[in-house]
């Protein structure tokens, strides 16, 4: 853990919109903890320190609730969805060592061979992984790689400990060819053809009158 996901998180007994719209007025965002069999904590938390945290995927936060330490896997972001402004987020009860399930981003690098382009069909893969060691995401090279080349979730290379649940067989990558556009520029030239052929036939018609 680094000192940047540890946050003060303060409990609250009141709830409701107007409750929470002064929370956000204040700074600071309406969370709930829950999970392990314990009851639903709600907790207030750092506005500005949360929302850089919550940036990177599955942040996992080590909360300080009246002196006591819980860790916490974020779940779910609840942001307004015109101002983006964060409304509410869901958190995690985890402990250090537990394995969870989270889907992780793919992220695409390297280039292709010259002439080709790539398509990338998953974005993210569903895996299970140590609580303290999320990877923040999954790369996968395409440097090089040739038209009809392909890349699976099973040719995904994953941090340590960690375990792909995604079926293996499905598709994250694949290499092609643009295929060539037709713009209509033959059509255009056999009409141009044609349409001098009988501006000719009509010139040597009115002649032989």
């Amino acid at each position: 853990m680094s000192e940047d996901t540890k946050v003060h998180a303060e409990l609250r007994e009141s709830f409701g919109k107007g409750f929470a719209r002064r929370l956000r007025a204040a700074g600071k965002i309406p969370a709930v903890i829950y999970g392990h069999g314990t009851e639903p904590v709600h907790v207030a938390l750092p506005g500005h320190q949360v929302s850089l945290i919550i940036r990177r995927a599955n942040a996992l936060l080590e909360l300080d609730i009246d002196g006591k330490e819980q860790l916490a896997l974020v779940k779910d972001v609840q942001k307004d969805p015109v101002h983006q402004i964060i409304e509410h987020i869901d958190l995690l009860v985890v402990k250090k060592g537990e394995k969870v399930t989270i889907d992780v981003p793919v992220i695409v690098t390297g280039e292709s061979a010259p002439g080709t382009i790539v398509n990338q069909d998953a974005n993210t893969l569903s895996i299970e992984a140590e609580a303290t060691h999320i990877p923040q995401n999954l790369e996968v090279s395409v440097e090089g790689l040739e038209e009809g080349a392909h890349i699976t979730a099973a040719d995904v290379k994953l941090p340590k400990g960690s375990t792909l649940l995604a079926d293996p067989e499905v598709l994250v990558v694949a290499i092609s060819v643009p295929a060539e556009q037709d713009l209509g520029e033959d059509d255009a030239a056999a009409e141009s053809t044609e349409g001098a052929a009988e501006g000719e036939a009509a010139a040597e018609e009115a002649a032989a009158e």
